[in-house]
């Protein structure tokens, strides 16, 4: 078996599946664009370990099919429409929209985009428009949790979605599978094979992240549960609406001056995404690190402000039933 990520070459077929599910793992550990921001977003809205495992598998599931209907075709040698310059920042900006069109979703109040097939003497059109929440249940929900009634909960089934998007993404990864792994296969029925290994090795990885940012949010012990809710749904909104403006302005960019895909600093780490860090990697750092972090500090501030009494109740409720399992009275 001759297994080397950097440079695969006369490849054995069990050594190119296991290539395949390892630049997986490798792909989503390090900081990717196309996964980091999304998985982060959806993860830390869910604000528990179980959430950030959906999260983290569904948007997988999602660049997975991607990647395997794309590696097919990479097999036929046609995957060379998607690896341009142009392509990559329409994937950019197709991301970009997707993200804002979320964090928007979650920040409306009351309302959401809804399709309907209206049929009229023309035939059967497509429309699109706002429905209303039902007035009743939203002033329940208001008078329940005041606070979290501005933010609506994450749609995860979104991440689907943005993970068919994000897959079209392509990089020293996809260049691998692209054009050496999937060429390399005995006949078209394995064509989709690298693709759907490497998807599975980002699920792997995504589904552990996932699960930690879901962890670290379910941790702030300082909050009640309705306080983290609000603050997980907030720095999601923040992440997936600035970030998502941040990626339609980098995929603008790239469509106008392609050679901007060109420039990066060379580390000198032999890991792919870390060995140059380019483009991408910074439009990471800005939508996770340092977007991620000033919807934090916000939304935490707040969240501890409008809970503050509701905190000091449940604290005293802890107290009392401390006082009682000790002392046998209160």
């Amino acid at each position: 078996m001759n297994i080397n990520l950097w440079d695969p070459t006369n490849l054995d077929l069990i050594s190119a599946f296991v290539i395949s599910y390892l630049l997986g793992v490798v792909h989503g550990i390090t900081p990717d664009e196309h996964t980091w921001p999304i998985t982060f977003s959806y993860s830390v809205g869910s604000y528990s370990t179980r959430g950030g495992f959906k999260a983290g598998a569904i948007f997988s599931a999602g660049f997975t099919l991607q990647r395997a209907i794309l590696s097919e075709i990479a097999y036929f040698a046609l995957a060379g429409i998607f690896m341009t310059a142009w392509a990559f920042g329409i994937t950019y900006v197709m991301v970009g929209i997707a993200m804002a069109a979320a964090g928007i979703y979650i920040s409306r109040k009351g309302k959401y985009a809804h399709f309907h097939i209206i049929e009229n003497y023309l035939g059967k059109i497509f429309h699109l428009h706002v429905h209303e929440d039902d007035q009743n249940e939203r002033e329940m929900e208001h008078k329940a949790n005041p606070v979290i009634h501005d933010l609506k909960p994450i749609p995860l089934r979104l991440a689907f979605v943005h993970g068919v998007i994000a897959g079209f993404g392509f990089g020293a990864f996809a260049l691998i599978i692209y054009t050496v792994l999937a060429p390399a296969m005995p006949s078209p029925l394995f064509g989709f094979v690298p693709g759907l290994l490497f998807g599975l090795g980002t699920m792997t990885m995504q589904v552990v992240f996932g699960m930690g940012f879901g962890k670290w949010m379910q941790s702030k012990r300082n909050l009640t549960k309705e306080g983290i809710a609000y603050v997980a749904r907030s720095v999601s909104r923040y992440v997936l609406t600035y970030g998502g403006y941040a990626f339609i302005i980098a995929g603008i960019a790239i469509l106008a001056f392609p050679g901007l895909l060109n420039y990066g600093i060379n580390t000198g780490i032999k890991v792919h995404n870390l060995h140059t860090l380019g483009f991408g990697f910074f439009l990471v750092i800005f939508s996770v690190a340092i977007i991620g972090l000033v919807g934090y500090r916000k939304s935490l501030k707040t969240a501890q402000r409008d809970y503050k009494q509701s905190f000091s109740n449940t604290q005293r409720e802890k107290n009392k039933m401390n006082s009682i399992q000790q002392n046998g009275k209160p």
